[in-house]
């Protein structure tokens, strides 16, 4: 079945930037807490943190175009606090303020409080759940309408951040990144989360009609499915998972170099995981009856 998307790669980098970005900051904050000496790592989540929340949100600018023709019309949702998209602009637009805060502090060398960094997790949790909420208010479309997706979406959040991290340290300090040891921990488990998370929700959705179980066999074994089994599946979840139980249970032949590839398997398939549910998800047809 041919359906031209909503949304499509713009909307999708923005998701996966927004999310990222949170992640990242989290991620700092984890190394700010747990490893006061990893100060690659600290550094690398505040800069990364608020420079993609800021690149994502041109991006969303940019897809939506009447925004730069009528500014105006961002400024109004500020007063519909019924809706999803308001609350994501609040969570957005706080979160970017205190991370940027926090760099500028970090810029000039004063020492970041804990409930900032604590407020700013807060935060950037808030912003990697919503960009899931934001697609599952639309109840037309199955694979977004869905209450494991905000959840998957939040645990690829902090994965993707944390990887962003992660690969500026290795690069830069491979014994740093070694040290990191509380935020290893946490992310060898995030991959697996997002096997089962991704299981569990196209099980739901394929007993949701006929449309839902059309995109489920697209993302199977139609059109998507090249990208959904080798680039998100093997690149973005099986790869990293194998290699970093290698390194969990045993040790690495090249760890700087099959760590980096761990990394930028992750954020491959962060985005990949967005781009198919955005473009990949069929609408249910409404069938209006005809008035006689």
């Amino acid at each position: 079945m041919e359906f031209t998307p909503v949304w499509d790669v713009p909307i999708a980098l923005y998701l996966f930037l927004a999310g990222l970005g949170g992640g990242a900051f989290i991620t700092s904050a984890l190394a700010a807490w747990r490893h006061p000496n990893a100060t690659i790592a600290r550094k690398a989540g505040r800069w990364i943190a608020p420079i993609a929340v800021a690149v994502g949100l041109v991006l969303l600018m940019l897809d939506a175009r009447a925004g730069f023709q009528n500014p105006l019309r961002f400024a109004l949702l500020l007063h519909n606090t019924g809706s999803v998209m308001t609350w994501g602009v609040y969570f957005l637009a706080i979160f970017e303020v205190i991370a940027l805060i926090v760099l500028i502090m970090e810029i000039i060398h004063k020492k970041v409080p804990h409930w900032l960094d604590l407020l700013g997790s807060i935060f950037g949790i808030c912003v990697g759940a919503y960009t899931g909420c934001l697609l599952g208010v639309v109840h037309t479309f199955p694979l977004w309408n869905n209450a494991i997706l905000p959840v998957l979406f939040l645990v690829s959040a902090v994965s993707t951040g944390m990887a962003s991290v992660m690969l500026v340290t290795v690069i830069e300090s491979p014994k740093e990144e070694e040290s990191l040891t509380s935020v290893n921990a946490i992310h060898y488990w995030l991959p697996i989360a997002e096997v089962v998370l991704v299981a569990a929700m196209l099980f739901i959705v394929n007993t949701a009609g006929a449309q839902a179980h059309a995109t489920v066999v697209s993302l199977l074994a139609g059109q998507f499915a090249p990208m959904f089994w080798i680039g998100f599946i093997l690149i973005g979840l099986v790869i990293p998972i194998i290699i970093d139980s290698i390194g969990k249970f045993g040790k690495k032949p090249n760890p700087q170099f099959a760590d980096v590839c761990s990394f930028v398997g992750v954020l491959i398939g962060g985005y990949l995981l967005r781009y198919l549910i955005v473009t990949a998800a069929l609408p249910v047809t409404i069938v209006v009856p005809a008035i006689m």
